[in-house]
């Protein structure tokens, strides 16, 4: 089901009753970018601790934005069937009482998604707004002191509020008092601010939203007016602004208050995105980051996370997308028969189960969900050797993820996963490979970099004037440049000794040859005097 500014509000009570309900929420996102190439040394790296990496991820964060959030709910019934509902939100800042919200688009990721269908004006035109704490305290303020103002700079947008103005303002002239007018075709926030913006200039008339892009004008006395706004049925009370502004950031409120368990798929962007958007801006503390997001969400579940280690559990292929693992856990290698979790989409997702629909956020959603609930059910079946209850709860399932839980994939780094209720997970990389250059000055780490393309992948970061470490995840690729290199005539490849290659272990050997030097020309000369 797709959702957008419009019918958002009339889905949000259906939809708090349903997380209400749910036994777990999935979630997917989609963004006008990830890694910002015109930040320096931004790219992630097998050399990045975690903090260096939220560094870098935060920086990207802070310039690009959600197109759309995929959120699918999973609600247990009878016997141990999970009914799903899938919903696509499309999201667009909020623009009234925030300063001007600015983002960067991606080239490649803006023509990645256009290429899996992607509907940008969707985006654009009815993109459901957002905001974090720090412009909802801002918007407040403004409301209190009336200087609220809607950030809408466009000719199209200043054009549609000066021609409802001027027709309220034709009308009202020859008007009666109780005498209505309507004014149409209005969207969005052209709604909130073409009432506001009436309410202040004229003392004599009352506004009421109709739906349908619909404004109700009314001329009424001074009196009245006021009567009117004291009332409990005034649209454009201080609370109701707040809420229209606030937009989706009122459906992540009712998640982090029910707490229920969210699920993902390589989650750490999506976090990130959901603290900076809809909670508070990152923090530089990669610490703080972790402790925040935690206690948001008790329980995290990163998919991604979840199938690494039933590669070492038990005969699992290793796969390289979501997708993938939903179409492996699907076949037979899955035990099927009574027990196993029967997933059943509800009638307005029925197109999921049709057709599929990569990278389109609801889809993905409703796949991470069912690739945690397969995974968790196989995990179960060879932890009791088939013999499985006829009704497994969702609560039997969590504990058999329960070493997974709460720790998020970390891509290409000095850990394998980031661990938001402990100590992050060190990574076991193949060794690390040193290269001493001889006879060929001035080279850089780039060049470096394309000079070992050929045998695989490699980060590559500079040692010394002559020295540089590369790094790969592949053994066969270390193998492979061992091997090649072995008689190279100017670049002299050996394997990573700490003791043997490490600058400040050098130095400080250095000094010590030099304490030591000096003591034994000192105890030389002591005993030649004493002689």
């Amino acid at each position: 089901m797709e959702v957008g500014a419009e019918s958002f509000a009339q889905h949000l009570p259906r939809l708090r009753r349903r997380i209400l309900g749910a036994a777990f929420v999935a979630l997917d996102m989609e963004f006008t970018g990830l890694h910002s190439t015109s930040l320096q040394n931004n790219e992630p790296s097998l050399f990045d601790s975690p903090a260096e990496r939220y560094a870098k991820a935060r920086q990207s964060v802070q310039r690009f934005t959600l197109v759309q959030l995929g959120l699918a709910i999973f609600s247990k019934e009878n016997s141990n069937k999970y009914v799903v509902h899938s919903y696509n939100f499309f999201l667009f800042p909020s623009t009234l009482g925030v300063r001007d919200v600015e983002f960067t688009l991606s080239a490649s990721s803006i023509q990645f998604l256009s290429h899996y269908g992607f509907d940008y004006n969707k985006f654009f035109k009815d993109g459901i707004p957002y905001m974090n704490e720090v412009q909802e305290t801002i918007l407040r303020q403004q409301l209190s002191a009336g200087t609220w103002k809607v950030c809408s700079t466009s000719n199209a947008d200043r054009d549609v509020l000066k021609k409802a103005i001027d027709e309220v303002t034709s009308w009202i002239t020859s008007a009666k008092e109780e005498d209505t007018m309507i004014l149409q075709d209005l969207n969005g926030y052209h709604i909130i601010e073409v009432q506001l913006v009436l309410r202040q200039a004229l003392e004599n008339v009352w506004t009421e939203p109709l739906g349908d892009k619909k404004v109700m004008v009314k001329k009424v006395s001074p009196e009245h007016r006021q009567f009117l706004e004291n009332s409990s049925y005034d649209h454009c009370q201080k609370k109701l602004i707040l809420l229209s502004a606030r937009g989706f950031t009122n459906l992540f409120q009712i998640l982090v208050k029910v707490k229920k368990p969210l699920v993902g798929h390589n989650m750490l962007m999506d976090l990130m995105h959901l603290h900076d958007k809809f909670y508070r801006p990152l923090p530089e503390s990669y610490e703080e980051f972790k402790r925040n997001i935690h206690n948001l969400f008790p329980v995290i579940i990163d998919t991604k996370t979840v199938t690494k280690s039933m590669q070492k559990k038990c005969l699992f292929p290793r796969i390289s997308s979501l997708l993938e693992a939903y179409t492996v856990l699907s076949s037979n290698l899955n035990p099927k028969g009574p027990p196993c979790p029967v997933i059943a989409l509800a009638s307005g997702c029925s197109k999921y189960a049709e057709k599929k629909f990569p990278h389109e956020a609801g889809y993905d959603a409703f796949l991470c969900g069912s690739v945690l609930l397969m995974s968790a059910h196989l995990l179960l079946c060879r932890s009791t050797d088939d013999v499985v209850e006829a009704e497994p709860s969702f609560s039997q399932y969590l504990t058999m993820l329960a070493e997974d839980v709460n720790k998020v994939n970390f891509i290409r780094g000095g850990v394998s996963s980031i661990n938001f209720s402990g100590e992050d997970s060190p990574c076991h990389h193949p060794p690390a490979l040193v290269v001493h250059v001889r006879g060929w000055p001035g080279l850089t780490e780039e060049q470096i970099y394309q000079e070992f393309t050929a045998c695989g992948r490699f980060d590559v970061r500079r040692l010394s004037k002559n020295q540089f470490i590369l790094l790969s995840s592949k053994y066969k690729h270390v193998r492979l440049v061992l091997r090649d290199y072995r008689r190279h005539p100017h670049l002299q490849v050996s394997v990573y000794r700490h003791w043997r290659h490490s600058p400040s272990v050098n130095c400080l050997l250095q000094i010590s040859g030099i304490v030591a030097l000096w003591s034994l020309l000192a105890f030389v000369l002591g005993g030649a005097r004493s002689c």
